[in-house]
């Protein structure tokens, strides 16, 4: 024992602990076995078959991948040690994501943190086995890393830190690594870095996983991911363009809620884990996962939506009979974000109305009063009737979902921040109270859910809500007999979608 400890490296433990990524979601064994359970049966009882985690945290995949090729190949190599040997170091390898994980796969795998040693299942010359980790620099340009997006005052650390630079999204060449070509890339990736920016803000980087996996040409790929990608955003787009287009996505199981598959975990918008095959093409079997039920569905993800993806089956023969009247989109009438130009932190306003501060201004918190000259932009909004809606969405994601926060009716002298969006103008208070009538039903929040996959709101995902007539109030009742829904599918929009 002595001689092992002289010869390898031995980091502290608690050192690692300590700098441990916040996106670093680890694989419960029962998702990674549902995960698994999408590859061909046949693959388990293939000796030649290769299987690779590029994003190593527990080594759950790798672990679990072992079980099935010891019991699949035992017809094939029925000496047990052979077998191991075998499957050991020629069909199971991983690209950890930090020092501490690396450690974590390899007693997962090998029993022993040091593959190297008697105690590991397996002997392998080194201290690494299969299971690679390189600590990597980011490549810095403009203050941000040209691999990942990372930013240099964020993460430009001394060598005593984690820099997440994560080897399998940092090399030009990534089959370089182990040198050989894999049947299986399958993991969880990180799911965001910090960017340096305001208030937290990060940019995401599974996207980028998933687009180096598919450049070593597998013949499948499964990996889970967070759903925001399904409404595109911030560094996404083309993501979502490519995705959304890939014939080869055989099967994509879906979570709105996080908590039935990270046990404890939220993240905004819910997760999903996919399958895509090199040698299929055709439509995606979708599965929404939704408080221990299922429904499936056969369809291209794009199929009758133009450019949007519905994530919830069900909600697509709804949209269906909302479109076969051929009505305007409430769209139309939303504005984009900061409707008059004034930013959510913006200060320069006074507590009350005076003389040279006329103007009612609605922001986040008390509202306040300003100026015409500072408004910025859509002055001549300010002296009609409006409605203003808040752009972020209350609450958790647990459902049924609340959608959106209540409207307010916005007067003849008054404007917002970016902290709401603005729908109209309308010719009067009455149609104003008629618009927000809609806007709280759970007809209307049920059409912007299908497009709604963050905790933020656009002009966008009111494109499914038609235009009504607003010379009357409307409520769920009136709006179900209009468009012929049935009590089952009342009742599926009741169960995603809270009465307010």
């Amino acid at each position: 024992m002595s001689n092992l400890f002289e010869t390898t490296y031995n980091p502290d433990v608690l050192s690692c602990l300590a700098n441990l990524s916040n996106d670093e979601v680890f694989t419960p064994p029962e998702l990674a076995n549902q995960m698994l359970d999408l590859l061909p049966k046949e693959l388990w009882s293939d000796p030649g078959a290769t299987f690779l985690d590029p994003a190593c945290k527990s080594g759950v995949f790798l672990r679990e991948i072992a079980k099935r090729l010891i019991d699949g190949l035992r017809d094939e190599i029925p000496d047990q040690q052979e077998r191991l040997d075998h499957i050991y170091k020629k069909q199971i390898f991983g690209i950890s994501i930090t020092e501490l994980t690396s450690l974590l796969s390899r007693r997962s795998l090998y029993c022993s943190k040091y593959p190297n040693s008697k105690y590991s299942v397996v002997r392998f010359d080194d201290v690494e086995g299969n299971i690679d980790f390189k600590r990597l620099k980011h490549t810095w340009r403009d203050k941000r890393c040209i691999y990942c997006g990372a930013s240099q005052d964020a993460y430009d650390c001394d060598d005593s830190l984690e820099t997440y630079a994560y080897e399998f999204i940092h090399l030009d060449n990534p089959e370089k690594v182990f040198h050989m070509k894999f049947d299986v890339i399958i993991g969880n990736p990180p799911y965001q870095l910090d960017d340096g920016g305001a208030r937290r803000s990060a940019v995401p980087i599974y996207n980028k996983f998933i687009d180096q996996a598919k450049k070593l040409n597998p013949r499948y790929l499964v990996m889970i991911v967070p759903a925001r990608w399904y409404a595109g955003g911030r560094g996404l787009d083309a993501f979502r363009n490519e995705m959304l287009h890939d014939t080869k996505l055989k099967e994509l199981h879906d979570f709105p809620e996080t908590n039935d598959c990270f046990p404890g975990v939220n993240i905004r918008g819910g997760v999903c884990y996919f399958l895509w095959s090199r040698d299929y093409n055709g439509k995606c079997h979708v599965v929404n996962h939704f408080k221990k039920t299922l429904s499936e569905s056969n369809r291209f993800l794009l199929d009758g939506n133009g450019e949007y993806f519905i994530r919830w089956n069900k909600g697509i023969e709804i949209i269906k009979k909302v479109q076969a009247k051929h009505e305007a989109s409430f769209s139309e009438f939303v504005s984009a974000s900061k409707p008059f130009g004034l930013r959510a932190a913006f200060k320069n306003f006074s507590e009350s109305r005076d003389s040279t501060h006329d103007v009612k201004l609605y922001r986040f918190g008390s509202d306040g009063y300003i100026n015409t000259s500072q408004i910025i932009k859509n002055a001549e909004l300010a002296s009609q009737w409006k409605v203003i809606v808040p752009e972020a969405s209350p609450g958790a994601d647990e459902y049924p979902h609340l959608v959106l926060s209540k409207p307010i009716v916005s007067e003849p002298g008054s404007i917002c921040t970016e902290t709401y969006l603005l729908i109209g103008p309308f010719d009067s208070k009455r149609t104003c109270d008629n618009v927000c009538s809609y806007i709280v039903t759970r007809f209307f929040r049920f059409l912007v859910l299908m497009l709604k996959n963050t905790q933020h709101t656009t002009r966008r995902v009111y494109f499914y809500v038609p235009v009504q007539d607003f010379s009357h109030a409307w409520t769920d009742e009136a709006l179900y007999t209009k468009y012929g829904i049935t009590s089952e599918e009342a009742a599926f929009i009741e169960s995603i979608v809270k009465e307010r």
